[in-house]
């Protein structure tokens, strides 16, 4: 082989070796973007619908007391399916009729599916309610510091020290935020979106709306804190309003109760006794049939328990303006029919 030859191969190898090291770079940086893309994803499918779910039911079936219907509702219908298909076993399906088994197996069921929202939509409501209390402190300090010559984080800091209940955590977090230099109308959303309440949602964007607009912090916050107050204070007084129609509701559900249990006590007691001595003389077909009063308490008892469920949803509705609201009083009222006719009528 020619020296020139032996060059010319050289020169050819060094050719390869150049397109073949970019070619090789550019494969490694494909698959490291790529793997980004798929971590990314994976987290994005972590935090949203039933991946969020599996990495933390509890605090999915928590945030919102609608939630935990996703847990309750099939236990529930579990306990119904196996109550009546053991009843069914070993009593005939003539035991739906005349046996209180059946009763005792559907409250329970339904029990079970709605106390957790009930519980659950309690404390929700009076932690909204504590948010919503200390909200026009929290702006009107804040306002306040400002107006003394502080700049927004140095007054958020301050008042950060200051305790507003169960608004005292997100007050902190909010000062930690600014504190790193989160301009304040992003710091404030993000402070309404951890609230959640729709109060503070909507005093947050007005807030946020006027400082991109340029208006004064101070009278901002201020007119943001009345706001809120005025809205709190008009919640608080038509729930004060409406509690005597509430009370009325509950009142009349046991009296409901009371007359029933006089009822069967002594009229339809005399009744079935008359009609027995009735039938025992001869007499009962010019007189009077026999009475069935286990069928009678049984009537009673649905009547009492529709009632019951029914009017705590309208309890709920006229006194806080959500039927929801209502379901603490049926899950009560039912309750406390179950028990009146189960155990003491």
């Amino acid at each position: 082989m020619s020296l020139k030859n032996v060059f010319n191969d050289v020169l050819n190898r060094g050719e390869e070796n150049k397109s073949e090291v970019p070619k090789t770079e550019m494969e490694e940086l494909e698959h490291e973007q790529q793997h980004i893309v798929d971590r990314l994803d994976h987290e994005r499918r972590l935090r949203e619908g039933f991946g969020r779910f599996l990495k933390n039911p509890l605090k999915v079936l928590t945030e919102q007391p609608t939630n935990i219907l996703i847990v309750s509702i099939p236990v529930a219908l579990l306990i119904l399916i196996i109550g009546f298909s053991v009843l069914i076993a070993t009593s005939g399906f003539e035991a739906l009729f005349t046996n209180t088994l059946f009763d005792d197996v559907m409250i329970i069921s339904i029990l079970v599916a709605l106390t957790p929202l009930a519980v659950l939509h309690f404390r929700d409501a009076s932690r909204t309610r504590s948010l919503e209390e200390a909200l026009p402190n929290f702006f009107r300090d804040v306002a306040g510091m400002n107006d003394s010559g502080m700049t927004l984080p140095n007054a958020v800091h301050i008042v950060s020290a200051g305790e507003y209940g169960s608004l005292t955590p997100y007050v902190k977090k909010l000062d930690a935020e600014m504190s790193w230099n989160i301009p304040f109308v992003e710091a404030i959303v993000r402070f309404g979106n951890r609230l959640g309440t729709p109060l503070a949602i909507r005093s947050v964007d007005l807030i946020a709306k006027a400082s991109k607009a340029g208006g004064d912090a101070s009278e901002v916050l201020r007119a943001a804190a009345t706001d809120t107050y005025e809205f709190f204070n008009l919640k608080t007084e038509r729930r004060n309003n409406m509690l005597i129609y509430m009370v009325i509701v509950l009142v009349s559900f046991m009296v409901f109760l009371f007359v029933i249990a006089i009822l069967v006590s002594t009229f339809l007691t005399t009744m079935a006794q008359a009609g027995a001595a009735a039938a025992t003389s001869g007499a009962g077909s010019q007189f009077i049939g026999e009475v069935d009063i286990f069928f009678y308490k049984r009537l009673f008892s649905h009547a009492a328990m529709i009632q019951g469920f029914f009017s705590g949803l309208v309890a709920g509705q006229m006194g806080e303006g959500d039927a929801v609201a209502g379901v603490k009083y049926s899950v009560l009222m039912l309750a406390i029919a179950w028990i009146t006719f189960r155990f003491f009528i």
